[in-house]
């Protein structure tokens, strides 16, 4: 709608005219499944004589009072801001209105669970949607106190910032009334309310400044005998010890509460003492030990923003990166050095630099501190700069500056500047204090400048094998040609009998498109060379070709997961950046997977082989590839340890790829218990994986996903059904997916999501072809009709990016040129398909090759 894409200048604006004290809220929750009444009182000073606006994405506005006088509602409120003149010094406006509930994930979410019909609502504002629940001044640098009073039905658990007090029965009714007392001062986007009847288990903890920190943990009635709460505990208090002793500050709130929310559209939302969380973490099924590290790693990055992000608040949304880097950065370090998981780093490598890597080969790759004129631009910048770079870029600073050093800053920072507002000079000021660097042209080469360098090692060795010199080459794309400074490891290996060992390890300071390193003159030539060992720099890494061939052949028996991670990164790389042929990768991976210990890494490598094999390969081999890489997952499934993480994966994967006639019938046996692996359940989510699967490949259709449906009437059986349907391969079937998603806007976010992964299903790809000239109609209909977080989900869901050939590329670049005019948000979604469809189409030419 007009008016809601609020730009930085009218922040900038309103920031230098008003000073907000105090937000009161009072929302009644029991008028009915689409709205709700929310009366909002804020108290601020302005300039006298200014006029300004407040935020309000209402239904209707039944009165707004500012100062004691009745406004003219239809002269003031379009909708979606409040017009406020002659404002005096000190001001209290009242903002009387209905609200929406959402099914989109945004605002006040309202869900009905299909077990049992009970309602459960929570909110997500980040990035400006606390305005679709009360009035506001909605951007982070105009922090207040928020106290929130709600009227809801008596028996629903009541959650917010502050502890929940004790309910008063509203007489004559079945509600009741909770009053919470203010927060600390707080940026409107990291206030909550979550209601319904939420199951809690609670617990406590004792901060170092010796307060008891009351603990819940929240879930679904209906899932609630899956919430595994006395784990997220453990993970939350070994987390809380660790911060508060890294950051030399105790938790700055009074209660610490983590909901488990249905249809949620992230991983999980730093709300000040209230964090929610995707249910998909709540494990009713057998997952991944993949899923389950990501857990820890999620709970352990939500705690961090209680610190960063929470107590100290960046003043505008091009800092946001400083938020989400440091919460990714100290997850890691967390989970590495305080649980279990003591391969984080590995996990980081695999996850967090892939994916900043190819973010940062986009062409809507930006500096890490990124322009941000808009919340449209902000929208599209939660990506893998704003999060993975970042947190790389920081774990290259701490290698650089020291931990000991980092720590120290970071401590003055929160120190320094707790409950306000920061921008990035403020951290670097306090680093620099504590490490005594400049870190001025740190932050220019490294923060104010796009773009990933590639680091390649030229090695010459005389006839016995003696290194006679070294060096590190660096390199930059011409369209970001900047070269950078990088603290960096390399390893040597060699095989000591069948295992790859590292048997030197120098660390040096890269710089220039040149460094030598004299150190290793003399050396005897390892069987591997592995540039940036340990992973402490942000840069692609190629091997010489000996160390290349090596790997070809011997990846898995390199004994550090680490530097497995790094060298099947350098292989992906190599193949997304056709430098190699997508068949060779193929290779690669179902040759040295078998042994991979690290559920991540696994994990990646089985996505990138299925993403080379159905659009990587050139397409007259696309068929025989796929069949022989499903075929050898399978046997690798037959070979794995019974009942191990690596079984499970080669089954799934075996199933996604599963395509002829024996594969099919194999994956139908499974499902029905014809065909066993030891160790294996065919357990609920299994079981419809393998359900997708037949659809997808014709054998299974409407009748099987409604007898699935009916033994699963749950949330998350709704989404598979939906999924399955989608995936069916007629024309019928992926008109009726498309149509459920374009010609209505009634399905939820998860449902939305859902449907888009089963229209991709495709082994004939040509049933999308039908959907291009569609697609490119209705994009603009979509961003002007649809919230942000559904246009964004169809936008890059229902692009048939399957079909990775000529013709979709031409009519993606044809709608580009023909709409020059439309929001650089909407184009950049654009853009970023057809990378992937020149990625594909380069990566096939060089794989025929």
């Amino acid at each position: 709608m007009p008016g809601e894409n609020l730009t930085r200048v009218e922040a900038q604006e309103r920031a230098a005219i008003i000073s907000v004290s105090s937000y009161d809220v009072v929302l009644d929750l029991t008028q009915g499944a689409e709205t709700f009444r929310s009366t909002t009182t804020v108290r601020f000073t302005a300039t006298a004589g200014a006029s300004t606006f407040i935020d309000a994405i209402t239904r209707s506005v039944h009165s707004v009072t500012l100062n004691g006088r009745s406004l003219d509602v239809s002269a003031v409120n379009d909708g979606v801001r409040i017009q406020l003149d002659d404002l005096a010094d000190e001001n209290v406006l009242v903002v009387d209105a209905d609200a929406e509930y959402t099914n989109t994930g945004e605002g006040l979410h309202r869900f009905v669970d299909p077990v049992d019909g009970e309602v459960y609502l929570y909110s997500q504002f980040e990035v400006p949607d606390s305005r679709r629940m009360f009035a506001v001044f909605e951007q982070p640098d105009l922090k207040a106190t928020f106290a929130f009073t709600v009227t809801a039905p008596a028996y629903w658990q009541m959650v917010s910032n502050q502890p929940t007090p004790e309910p008063v029965a509203v007489d004559g009714t079945d509600s009741a009334t909770w009053s919470f007392e203010p927060t600390p001062r707080i940026s409107s986007y990291i206030t909550a309310l979550i209601a319904g009847p939420y199951v809690v288990e609670r617990s406590e903890l004792t901060s170092s400044d010796g307060r008891v920190i009351p603990l819940g943990v929240f879930s679904r009635a209906s899932l609630s005998q899956y919430m595994d709460a006395d784990y997220i505990f453990e993970k939350t208090r070994q987390g809380f010890e660790f911060y508060e002793t890294q950051f030399a500050y105790p938790y700055p709130f009074d209660k610490y509460d983590q909901l488990f929310v249905p249809e949620f559209n992230a991983g999980a939302m730093e709300n000040a003492g209230a964090v929610t969380f995707t249910e998909t973490y709540v494990f009713r099924s057998k997952v991944t030990d993949a899923v389950r590290e990501r857990r820890v790693v999620t709970v352990l990055h939500e705690l961090a923003h209680m610190w960063f992000g929470d107590l100290v608040t960046m003043r505008w949304w091009n800092d946001l990166w400083l938020n989400e880097s440091f919460a990714e950065y100290m997850s890691t370090l967390a989970t590495a050095d305080a649980t279990e998981w003591t391969e984080a780093w590995a996990t980081f490598a695999s996850t967090e630099k892939s994916w900043a890597y190819r973010q940062d080969q986009l062409p809507s790759t930006h500096p890490i501190v990124a322009t941000i004129n808009d919340l449209e631009d902000v929208q599209v910048n939660f990506d893998g700069i704003t999060y993975a770079k970042g947190a790389s870029v920081l774990k290259q600073l701490v290698a650089w500056v020291g931990q000991t050093e980092f720590m120290a800053g970071v401590a003055r920072y929160f120190d320094a500047h707790a409950f306000g507002n920061t921008e990035l000079v403020d951290l670097l000021t306090e680093l620099e204090a504590t490490s005594g660097r400049d870190l001025g042209e740190w932050s220019k080469l490294w923060l104010e400048t796009a773009g990933v360098n590639t680091l390649r090692p030229e090695i010459a060795t005389d006839e016995n094998g003696t290194i006679t010199s070294f060096a590190v080459l660096q390199t930059a794309i011409a369209e970001y040609p900047t070269i950078r400074p990088h603290r960096l490891a390399i390893g040597f290996y060699s095989f000591d009998g069948d295992a790859l060992v590292r048997t030197k390890r120098v660390e040096l300071d890269v710089d220039g498109e040149r460094t030598e390193v004299g150190e290793l003159v003399g050396e005897r030539r390892p069987d591997l060379v592995l540039l940036n060992d340990d992973d402490l720099a942000y840069a692609k890494v190629r091997l010489d070709d000996a160390s290349l061939a090596v790997a070809a052949e011997s990846l898995a028996a390199v004994t550090s997961p680490l530097a497995r991670a790094i060298l099947w990164g350098s292989a992906w790389d190599s193949t997304r950046d056709a430098e190699t042929r997508g068949r060779d990768f193929v290779r690669l991976v179902l040759g040295n997977v078998a042994t991979e210990t690290e559920s991540t890494t696994l994990r990646t490598a089985l996505n990138q082989l299925v993403l080379t094999s159905t659009s990587y390969i050139a397409p007259d081999a696309r068929g025989e590839v796929i069949e022989v890489a499903a075929d050898e997952l399978w046997a690798l499934a037959q070979a794995a340890e019974a009942g191990s993480d690596a079984q499970f994966q080669f089954v799934r994967f075996f199933a996604a790829l599963a395509s002829t006639e024996e594969q099919l019938a194999t994956v139908s046996a499974l499902r029905n218990g014809e065909v066993a692996l030891d160790g294996l359940e065919i357990d609920t989510d299994l079981r419809w994986e393998l359900l997708i699967a037949l659809v997808a490949g014709g054998k299974a259709g409407q009748p099987e996903i409604d007898q699935a449906l009916e033994n699963d009437n749950t949330a998350s059986g709704a989404q598979s059904a939906a999924h399955a349907a989608a995936a069916i391969p007629t024309v019928e079937g992926k008109n009726a997916a498309w149509s459920s998603l374009i010609d209505t806007d009634e399905a939820p976010n998860a449902i939305v999501r859902a449907t888009a992964l089963g229209f991709q299903r495709a082994h004939d790809t040509a049933l999308l072809e039908p959907f291009v000239a569609k697609y490119f109609d209705s994009l603009v209909t979509i961003w002007e009709n649809r919230s942000y977080g559904i246009s964004s989900s169809l936008i890059t869901g229902l692009y048939p990016a399957a079909l990775a050939n000529q013709q979709l590329r031409d009519a993606t670049q044809a709608w580009l040129d023909a709409n020059a005019e439309q929001p650089p948000a909407l184009r950049r979604l654009v853009v970023e398909n057809l990378a992937g469809v020149d990625r594909a189409i380069a990566a096939q030419a060089r794989d025929a090759d």
